[in-house]
């Protein structure tokens, strides 16, 4: 039996959303969308952006909700997508947070470019 520490489940987590990630056209969807701001952007205004329409945006912006890296919200018929800036921020801050862990004498300088 597998025992879940919070590391693990944080990982599992993790690679999941970075699995979203892993096509082009989500990973251009997403950027799109965080360009929007909070705002976001109707699944029509998005198709028209990213090139990308129909059920194939429909695949791609439901792999990245699912994900937890896009909210969706239905007002009548129109369907607002937007960045869930706080989880795009969590996987950053994952890659970074062990940033020079293992160095003698950590310089996390780099950080700053």
């Amino acid at each position: 039996m597998k025992i879940f520490t919070d590391d693990s489940l944080d990982i599992a987590r993790m690679a999941s959303a970075f699995a979203a990630l892993g096509s082009e056209q989500r990973l251009s969807v997403l950027r799109i969308l965080v360009r929007a701001g909070d705002a976001g952007l109707s699944i029509g205004e998005l198709g028209a952006r990213s090139g990308i329409t129909g059920s194939t945006l429909t695949h791609h912006v439901k792999q990245l909700a699912q994900a937890g890296l896009v909210e969706q919200e239905k007002t009548g018929r129109t369907i607002r997508c937007r960045v869930s800036y706080s989880r795009a921020r969590d996987l950053s801050e994952y890659l970074l947070k062990e940033c020079c862990a293992d160095l003698e004498r950590p310089n996390a300088e780099h950080l700053d470019d």
